[in-house]
């Protein structure tokens, strides 16, 4: 298996767009969980509790990672506490070729 890094990225995007992709989803522990987070909030946007039911992932683990995700301007929160909808941001849109490619050589 090939390793991925931030230059092995060939989409066209910023360089910072890419480093940051490349954190979250590859070089860190929780990536894997947070590429499932993120690929089924944009099928479907919900809550902390119906992602975790849906993913078999802990609450408190989901809840992690989306306040991870909402730091890196990954995601948008629309509401307040327990009931917060979260969906991808303009800046994960604007970055979903990349995403899509980070996927494509993880899988290889």
């Amino acid at each position: 298996m090939r390793a991925i890094t931030v230059k092995s990225l060939e989409t066209k995007t910023h360089p910072e767009t890419k480093r940051l992709f490349w954190f979250v989803f590859v070089a860190t522990r929780g990536g894997m969980n947070r590429i499932r987070i993120i690929s089924r909030l944009r099928n479907v946007p919900s809550n902390t509790h119906r992602l975790a039911k849906e993913l078999g992932l802990d609450y408190k683990a989901v809840q992690h990672h989306l306040k991870n995700l909402e730091q890196n301007n990954l995601v948008t929160k629309v509401g307040n506490n327990y009931g917060a909808t979260y969906f991808p941001s303009v800046l994960f849109e604007d970055g979903e070729t990349l995403f899509d490619e980070i996927i494509v050589k993880l899988k290889k």
